[in-house]
């Protein structure tokens, strides 16, 4: 890492949750000489989730970058088998100071063959695909590994901000950050986990997940055996 300048890569591709990337970028983007990049493979414009980002930078215009943040979503899937994609993935993290990710980004992640050995965090209702790669699957909010930190789901992606923000740049300033962006989570219900939800509540979302998980789980197997 260059002593006056961070540089910040978000990867995306269709697909992705917005939220998994805007709250990180949002904070990240703050740090001291922070230089942020959101790109994709071919650059222009995205559909994430149900808005369109444009002015994507191409990952092949990016020589090389601080600290690489992927994002998850519904497009993992795709994600994961796109060869192209996840040799840019590779390139990138290659010599990146951190290499991280947020919710179902670390599938993408695990599949680039970075975090085998590693424990990783991811959405509680995939987290069990890591092992396909050979990673811990860890239920933590955040988790750091070496150079690897990871954030489960969604928005479990400002506390990985914060908590890299403090790693990289201290603790009062992160905590001044957070006090800046009045970060203060007051939720009206404890429903965000699966252990906390009501029994009926959260049986409504896995059958709504399972409509999706033999697609996923078979992609994440696919993606497995090319590592």
């Amino acid at each position: 890492m260059t002593t006056d300048s961070l540089r910040i890569v978000f990867a995306l591709y269709p697909g992705v949750t917005h939220l998994d990337f805007t709250g990180p970028h949002q904070f990240l983007s703050r740090l001291p000489g922070a230089v942020t990049r959101v790109a994709s493979l071919d650059g222009g414009q995205m559909e994430a989730d149900g808005l369109t980002f444009a002015g994507l930078t191409k990952f092949e215009d990016i020589e090389a970058c601080d600290l690489l943040c992927i994002p998850g979503g519904f497009g993992t899937t795709d994600a994961m088998l796109n060869e192209p994609f996840m040799a840019q993935i590779r390139r990138l993290a290659e010599g990146a100071t951190w290499v991280t990710s947020v919710c179902t980004g670390s599938l993408i992640l695990a599949a680039a063959g970075l975090l085998k050995g590693k424990r990783a965090a991811c959405h509680w209702a995939w987290r069990d695909q890591l092992a396909l790669f050979g990673a811990i699957p860890d239920p933590a909010r955040v988790v750091r590994d070496g150079r690897y930190v990871t954030g489960g789901g969604v928005t479990a992606g400002i506390d990985f901000a914060l908590t890299l923000a403090a790693e990289i740049a201290g603790d009062d300033f992160a905590q001044g950050l957070q006090l800046a962006l009045e970060y203060a989570p007051a939720p009206p219900f404890n429903a965000g986990r699966p252990e906390t939800a009501p029994a009926h509540v959260l049986a409504v979302i896995q059958a709504f997940n399972a409509r999706a998980m033999d697609v996923r789980v078979a992609a994440a197997q696919a993606a497995a055996a090319r590592v």
